[in-house]
C-alpha cells in the first residue's frame, strides 16, 4: 500500500528539522510504484521532493543515487550546463530510508517524441558531452564502479553466452553479436564518466525564448566510469532526433573522436532483448521467456537483409519498429511524469510532431523496403550508411497496464493486447537496467 503524502511530509520534517512543511501532494516519477514520492512545500517558500523505496531493489538504487549525488561537489556541478538534484537530508519511514532532495522544475520528453533540429535534440547532445567530459577522478575518488574497455567487452560477451545457453536465442543474432564482440576495432574507446544507460526522459527541459533546452538531469544512480556509448543507446528509439543529438554530442565533446560509438550503442540496445530473455529464464517466468523469444525472432527478421561489408561497423535495425503491432508514437503519449506540476501540455506540443500519423506512415514506408523475410537466419553486420529503424517499445499506457506488475508476477495472458503488454514490460526492464 502506497504511503500517503502526509506520511512522507513527516519524514521531511525529520530530515530537515529547521523547516516546516505547509503542504504536500503525491508526485509521480513514472517508475511504476517502485518509490513513494511526494512534493512538499516549505514555510520558507522552498519546495523539496521526498522519496521512499518500496522494496529492496529500489532501496539499493536510491542508496546508489545518494552516493552519486554527494560525489557532485559544487566544483563538479559548476562544470555541468544543467542542474542535478542536491541531497538535503535523510530520514526513515518505518524501516525504509527516506531521501529529501531539492525540487527541479521542468518537463520530460521520451525519446520517440523528441523532435529533430535546434533545441531539445541539440541541447541533449551538448548535455551528454558535458557529462562524459567530467574528470574520471570524480568517480574513482568516491569508489564508484569503474569499467575498462576490456571489462565492458567481456560483459557483452557474457550476456551473449548466457542468452545462448538458454537455447532460445536465434542463431542469426548469436552469430551477429559474437561478430561484434570479436571485432577489436569496435572496442577501442576511452572510458568516461557515464550514467550507465541514461535515457532522454532522464533530462528536464525548460524553454528559453521559445526554444527548449536541458536544465536538469535526474536518475544518477548509475554514475560510474565506462563506455560513453551506453548513454547513447536510447538513440535507437529516437527516429527523428538521433542524428542531431549525436552531431551536437560530437561537436561539444572534448574527447578523441570515437568512430564506433553509435555502433556499440546500437549493439547495447539489441542486447537488452537478450537481457529480457535472461530475466524470464532466471526468474522461471515462462510468459516472459515466450515474449522475449518472440521479440528476438522479430529482431532477427528485421536485420536479415542488412548489407554485408567486411569489417564494417556494426549497426542495428530493430524489428520492433517494423511490426504492425507496434503503434506509432503520438504527441499526446509523451511521458512528462515527475517534476511536471508546471508543465503545460499545449506548450510541449509545439516541440513534438503534430502529425504522429504522418510519421508512422513514413516509418512504415521505410520499413517496407528494408525487411526481407526470405532468409530469417541470414547473418551480417549492418551498414550505418543505411538508416536504422527505430526501437519503439510501446509505452505502458498503450499497453493498458502497469508494466512493473507484468515483470513482478502479474499474469499477462488476460490482457486485451498481450503483445503490447509484453513490449511495455520490456520497456520497464530497459528503464530499470
Amino acid at each position: 500500500m502506497a504511503r500517503s503524502p502526509l506520511t512522507l511530509a513527516a519524514s521531511v520534517t525529520s530530515a530537515l528539522p529547521r523547516v516546516g512543511v505547509v503542504g504536500a501532494r503525491a508526485l509521480s516519477e513514472g517508475l511504476s510504484g517502485r518509490f513513494d514520492t511526494a512534493l512538499a512545500d516549505l514555510d520558507d517558500g522552498g519546495r523539496v521532493v521526498v522519496r521512499v523505496p518500496v522494496d529492496a531493489s529500489a532501496a539499493t538504487e536510491i542508496a546508489a543515487e545518494v552516493r552519486a549525488l554527494r560525489a557532485l561537489t559544487p566544483g563538479v556541478r559548476g562544470l555541468l550546463p544543467f542542474r542535478a538534484p542536491e541531497v538535503l537530508g535523510e530520514a526513515s519511514v518505518g524501516a525504509a530510508p527516506a531521501v529529501v532532495v531539492d525540487f527541479l522544475p521542468g518537463y520530460r520528453v521520451d525519446a520517440q517524441h523528441l523532435p529533430a533540429g535546434r533545441g531539445a535534440a541539440t541541447s541533449l547532445g551538448a548535455a551528454l558531452a558535458a557529462l562524459h567530459s567530467l574528470p574520471v577522478s570524480i568517480v574513482r575518488g568516491e569508489g564508484l564502479p569503474v569499467r575498462t574497455p576490456e571489462q565492458v567487452r567481456s560483459d557483452a560477451a557474457r550476456v551473449i553466452d548466457r542468452a545462448g545457453a538458454t537455447h532460445r536465442l536465434p542463431v542469426a543474432l548469436a552469430a551477429r553479436w559474437q561478430q561484434a564482440v570479436d571485432d577489436d576495432a569496435l572496442w577501442r574507446f576511452e572510458s568516461a564518466v557515464v550514467l550507465g544507460g541514461v535515457g532522454a526522459a532522464s533530462f528536464l527541459f525548460e524553454d528559453a525564448d521559445g526554444v527548449p533546452g536541458v536544465t536538469g538531469l535526474l536518475e544518477w544512480h548509475g554514475l560510474s566510469v565506462g563506455d560513453p556509448a551506453v548513454d547513447l543507446q536510447w538513440l535507437a528509439s529516437a527516429p527523428e532526433a538521433a542524428d542531431d543529438v549525436y552531431a551536437a554530442y560530437v561537436a561539444h565533446s572534448d574527447r578523441a573522436p570515437d568512430a564506433y560509438a553509435r555502433d556499440r550503442a546500437r549493439l547495447y540496445a539489441e542486447l537488452e532483448f537478450a537481457k529480457w530473455l535472461l530475466h524470464g529464464h532466471e526468474s522461471g517466468r515462462d510468459d516472459i521467456v515466450g515474449d522475449a523469444v518472440e521479440l528476438l525472432e522479430s529482431l532477427a527478421h528485421g536485420v536479415s537483409d542488412a548489407a554485408i561489408a567486411s569489417a564494417a561497423p556494426l549497426g542495428v535495425d530493430d524489428a520492433l519498429a517494423l511490426l504492425d503491432r507496434t503503434p506509432g508514437p503520438t504527441a499526446t503519449a509523451a511521458d512528462t511524469s515527475m517534476h511536471t506540476d508546471a508543465y503545460d501540455p499545449d506548450e510541449l506540443s509545439l516541440w513534438v510532431d503534430d502529425e504522429g500519423d504522418a510519421r508512422a506512415a513514413a516509418t512504415a514506408s521505410d520499413a517496407a523496403g528494408a525487411v526481407d523475410f526470405a532468409d530469417p537466419n541470414a547473418t551480417a553486420p549492418l551498414d550505418l550508411d543505411r538508416p536504422a529503424a527505430p526501437i519503439d517499445l510501446a509505452d505502458a499506457r498503450r499497453a493498458g497496464r502497469d508494466p512493473q506488475t507484468a515483470v513482478h508476477g502479474d499474469d499477462l495472458s488476460g490482457d486485451d493486447d498481450p503483445e503490447r503488454a509484453s513490449e511495455a514490460a520490456l520497456r520497464r526492464w530497459l528503464a530499470e537496467g
